[in-house]
C-alpha cells in the first residue's frame, strides 16, 4: 500500500505504521513525490489537502503536520452511527480525519493538556472525551480501523489484508500476596492488636497459627481454574518497599520468594512498580533488579501500582529501564478504553515528537473498579464485562482483563468474585 501525503511528519508515518502495520498487518510505502504516486499501479491512499485522481482519498485535519500541543477545538458528530471528529470536505472517504482523530486518542494527547485530576494525581476517565461524549466504553479507534478496511478491499478487491481473531489475556496483580502471613513481627502484631473485637480475629489466629489458609492465598486456585480453561495469564508482582500505599510481603520473605519463583516456572511474571517509584526513577530501577534477581529472568512487561500513569513521564522511565511493554492503559475509576482502541500500539512520545519501542497494552476491565468505584454487583459485573468483551470481538480485538489474587477468595467484599472470573474466561475462551 502505497501513501502519499504533501508533508511526510513523524506523526504521520506513525499513525500510518500503527493502523496498517501493526494492526491491519499490511506493508506499507510512503512518498511525497506526487508525480510517482500519480503513475504507481499498486493501492494506494492520497492523504493531503485535495483529491489527486481515484485514488482512495482521505482529506487530512491539521494535527500530524502540527509540533507541540494545544488545546485543539474538538467538535463531535456520528457517522454511521460512532462519534467522530475533525471534519473535512465532502470528497473524502469520509466526512472526518480517522488518522488525526486516532492519533489524538491513543497518544493520550488531552493528558498533556490541562486537566483535573484525583487524590492519586491521576488523570480520571470523567475527565476524558470519551466519557463525556459516551465512546468510552467502544474501541472507536477499532471500528475506524475496520472501516478503513472495507473500503479499502472494496476499492482493491484483490489486495489481501491478513484475517484477525479475537484474542484475551488475563493478568493479575499481586499487591498483597497474603492477608495475614509473612508480614514480619511488627506488622503481624500491629494487624493482631488492630483487630481485637472485628470479625477478623479469630480467622486471623487461626490462620497466623496454621489452623486455617491465609485468604488472600488463592494460587492453587488460580492454577486450576487456568489449567482448566488453557490459558495464561501474567502476573505484576508489587515488590516495593513498605508504604501507606505499598503494603506487600517483605521482598526478602523467603515464602514470597518461593511463591514467585514457583508462578514463573509456569508462567510469564512481570514488575508492578510501586506507589513510589512513579516519582523516583531509582526505586523503580531497584524494584526491576528485585524481580530479576528473584527468577533469575529479564523483565520487560510492567503495570503500575494504583494505575499511577503520568505522560509523558512514567513511560519514559520505563524505557529508560528496558521495559518493552506496559499494561497500565486504562482507568482507575471507570471500565472501558482510555484510549479507544483494543488493539496494542507503541507509545508516542508528544514532547519529543518521536515513536518509541515500547508497546501499550490496554485493558478494558478491572474488577476493583467494580467493587470500589462503580459499586455494582456481581450480576451486573457480569452484564457489564460480557458487553464490553462482545465490542471487543466485534472488532477482532484484544480483550485484557485485570484482576488480584484476593478477589478470587469468595470471602467478606468479594463472595461471589470467584464466578464472575470463571465466567469471564468462559465467555472469552469457550464461547467463540
Amino acid at each position: 500500500m502505497l501513501i502519499y501525503s504533501h508533508q511526510l511528519s513523524n506523526r504521520l508515518r506513525y499513525i500510518f505504521t500503527t493502523i496498517f502495520t501493526d494492526i491491519l498487518l499490511v506493508d506499507i510505502t510512503f512518498t511525497d513525490d506526487i508525480e510517482s504516486f500519480k503513475s504507481a499501479n499498486e493501492p494506494k491512499i492520497n492523504y493531503s489537502n485535495s483529491k489527486i485522481g481515484d485514488e482512495l482519498f482521505f482529506q487530512s485535519a491539521s494535527l500530524l503536520f502540527e509540533l507541540g500541543i494545544k488545546e485543539q477545538n474538538l467538535s463531535f458528530f456520528e457517522h454511521n452511527n460512532y462519534k467522530c471528529f475533525f471534519s473535512v470536505g465532502k470528497e473524502a472517504e469520509f466526512p472526518f480525519d480517522p488518522f488525526a482523530a486516532s492519533f489524538y486518542l491513543i497518544s493520550r494527547y488531552e493528558e498533556h493538556l490541562p486537566h483535573i485530576r484525583d487524590q492519586h494525581d491521576r488523570f480520571i476517565a470523567t475527565e476524558s472525551v470519551a466519557f463525556q461524549e459516551g465512546f468510552l466504553e467502544t474501541p472507536l479507534v477499532n471500528i475506524w480501523i475496520n472501516e478503513i478496511e472495507t473500503i479499502i478491499k472494496n476499492k482493491y478487491p484483490d489486495f489481501l489484508i491478513p484475517e484477525r481473531k479475537f484474542n484475551y489475556q488475563s493478568t493479575i496483580d499481586i499487591d498483597n500476596a497474603y492477608s495475614y502471613k509473612h508480614k514480619g513481627i511488627m506488622r503481624t502484631l500491629g494487624g493482631l492488636a488492630k483487630s481485637i473485637g472485628q470479625q477478623d480475629f479469630s480467622e486471623r489466629i487461626k490462620v497466623l497459627l496454621n489452623k486455617e489458609q491465609d485468604p488472600f492465598d488463592t494460587f492453587d486456585y488460580q492454577n486450576e481454574i487456568h489449567k482448566q480453561f488453557n490459558t495464561k495469564p501474567i502476573y505484576f508482582f508489587l515488590l516495593g518497599d513498605y508504604g501507606l500505599n505499598d503494603k506487600n510481603i517483605p521482598v526478602k520473605n523467603k515464602k514470597f520468594q518461593t511463591l514467585i519463583k514457583g508462578i514463573a516456572d509456569y508462567y510469564e511474571v512481570a514488575i508492578h512498580p510501586s506507589y513510589a517509584s512513579n516519582k523516583d526513577v531509582k526505586i523503580l530501577t531497584k524494584e526491576i533488579n528485585r524481580l530479576q534477581e528473584i527468577t533469575h529472568r529479564n523483565v520487560t512487561k510492567s503495570r503500575q501500582h494504583f494505575l499511577k500513569l503520568n505522560l509523558p513521564d512514567t513511560y519514559q522511565n520505563l524505557i529508560d529501564n528496558d521495559i518493552l511493554e506496559d499494561y497500565t492503559m486504562g482507568y482507575a475509576d471507570k471500565c472501558g478504553f482510555r484510549a479507544s482502541i483494543c488493539s496494542s500500539y507503541y507509545f508516542y512520545d508528544l514532547d519529543t515528537e518521536s515513536a518509541t519501542k515500547l508497546k501499550i497494552n490496554p485493558f478494558a476491565v478491572m474488577e476493583a473498579t467494580f467493587m470500589y468505584y462503580e459499586k455494582v454487583d456481581t450480576k451486573n459485573a457480569i452484564k457489564q464485562i460480557d458487553e464490553i468483551m462482545q465490542k471487543v470481538k466485534a472488532v477482532n480485538g484484544n480483550f485484557i482483563s485485570v484482576w488480584h489474587n484476593e478477589s478470587l477468595c469468595d470471602k467478606g467484599i468479594w463472595v461471589g468474585w470467584k464466578e464472575v472470573y470463571e465466567k469471564m474466561l468462559n465467555t472469552a475462551l469457550n464461547n467463540y
